[in-house]
């Protein structure tokens, strides 16, 4: 294999898709592949043998593409992404071969119409979901990683998908802004920037583009920019004054995936792994949807109850599945200290030959959730919950799963639904 890093503009003729790259010369011994990056850039791959290839083969290939060091290829995986779906693929996987399963995929894990079914997605090297934090600020001084995930980050705050109050959205922008620019602009400079690159480029979209009518827009604009940049300029005027001398790149990098760290990413509800038990139920009937249920404390009226989420959706055995590997990572990384933290272990956290031994579905209580007026914390007066005094108690079966997501199930097994001893009360 051979591989090369280039950038080029975005192109919105183009689908980024990887097979439509090779699918017309799926028989030759060569094909070229790109595998997309986030800041507008993709590694070019000209490969054999593509319709075998593993993700772990074409790892080594992007790895050296890009330069990134044996010890930081763990912080990275492969995607397979569309408007409708992302999926982060194992080592064995092959990529050509899910590409052409793609609307199969779609089909199960989405409610998409066929007409929107019908786009295919792109190959994305990206970081991966199950990298721990503590390694990304701690063990990763290399530049060119430490931009990649760089970007990945900053196209997540900029796009609304990483949700952040002002103070955070400001100070990220500023330090993109040092980043780009260094820390010696003036404020002719600074002014002379924004209007060449656009405040979108250092804002989030949403926080630019204003809200409210065309008359509104076209009242408010001016000074509501205005006031963004002057939050942009004195943010940005703090970096140069702290840093005393112009700091290094990295400098800059690890304190905006330190922030980025700080923030939860979930609006309506954020929980700990510790704070929740959960369950994930196949449908009864033909037409009916997966169901994932959170169980987690809340309060009423200043009464603690605990609080019982059903989330109605095709990819529930994706999200059921994603929890349970990182409370196994988790359990396994600690060494069962966190069950030594909470006096027992919840059923949904514990070993396979625990779990038979368990009377009670739950874990050990579980602090309150605290919440604030941010975007960032949790608002779950928002969802609609059922919630029963803690004195009850919900009897649950753990389903069995398909043993990979990528393989259709036959029939779907029996389960026996939740069971709640008395009654419930709809919050």
């Amino acid at each position: 294999m051979e591989g090369d890093e280039c950038n080029f503009p975005p192109d919105s003729s183009d689908d980024h898709s990887l097979r439509g790259s090779v699918a017309s010369s799926a028989t030759l011994s060569r094909q070229d592949v790109l595998v997309y990056l986030f800041g507008e850039s993709a590694v070019h791959l000209t490969i054999e043998g593509l319709g075998s290839v593993t993700v772990q083969e074409l790892g080594r290939s992007v790895r050296e593409a890009l330069h990134v060091p044996e010890s930081a290829q763990d912080a990275f995986a492969f995607w397979l992404c569309s408007p409708l779906l992302e999926l982060q693929l194992k080592a064995r996987h092959q990529p050509y071969k899910l590409c052409r399963q793609w609307h199969d995929l779609l089909y199960r894990f989405t409610d998409a119409s066929e007409e929107d079914i019908s786009q295919e997605p792109c190959l994305q090297y990206r970081r991966s979901v199950f990298y721990p934090k503590s390694k990304e600020l701690q063990q990763i001084q290399d530049e060119g990683v430490l931009r990649l995930l760089y970007e990945e980050a900053r196209s997540n705050i900029l796009t609304g998908r990483y949700p952040c109050d002002p103070e955070h959205w400001t100070s990220l922008g500023a330090l993109s802004l040092a980043l780009d620019e260094g820390t010696d602009l003036d404020s002719q400079q600074f002014a002379t920037t924004i209007r060449e690159k656009k405040l979108s480029s250092y804002l989030p979209a949403h926080v630019t583009m204003g809200s409210g009518g065309l008359f509104s827009t076209l009242r408010g604009k001016s000074s509501r920019q205005v006031g963004l940049e002057q939050n942009l300029l004195e943010e940005y005027r703090k970096i140069s004054t702290s840093a005393g001398s112009s700091p290094e790149p990295t400098q800059l990098i690890h304190q905006y995936l330190n922030t980025c760290h700080t923030l939860p990413y979930y609006v309506l509800l954020g929980l700990r792994f510790n704070e929740l038990s959960w369950d994930h139920s196949y449908p009864e009937e033909e037409g009916d949807s997966h169901i994932l249920w959170l169980e987690f404390d809340g309060d009423e009226d200043g009464t603690p109850v605990n609080k019982l989420l059903k989330i109605y959706s095709k990819q529930a055995e994706l999200m059921s599945g994603f929890i349970e590997f990182c409370v196994e990572l988790k359990s396994a990384s600690e060494g069962g200290a966190a069950a030594e933290t909470d006096g027992e272990v919840g059923s949904s956290q514990q070993p396979a030959g625990q779990e038979e031994r368990s009377k009670n579905g739950r874990g050990g209580r579980r602090g309150m959730l605290h919440r604030q007026g941010s975007v960032v914390c949790s608002r779950v007066h928002s969802l609609n919950t059922i919630s029963y005094v803690d004195t009850k108690e919900i009897k649950r079966l753990k389903p069995k799963r398909a043993a990979s997501f990528f393989a259709r199930q036959m029939s779907a097994p029996s389960y026996s639904a939740v069971q709640v001893t008395g009654s419930l009360e709809h919050g």
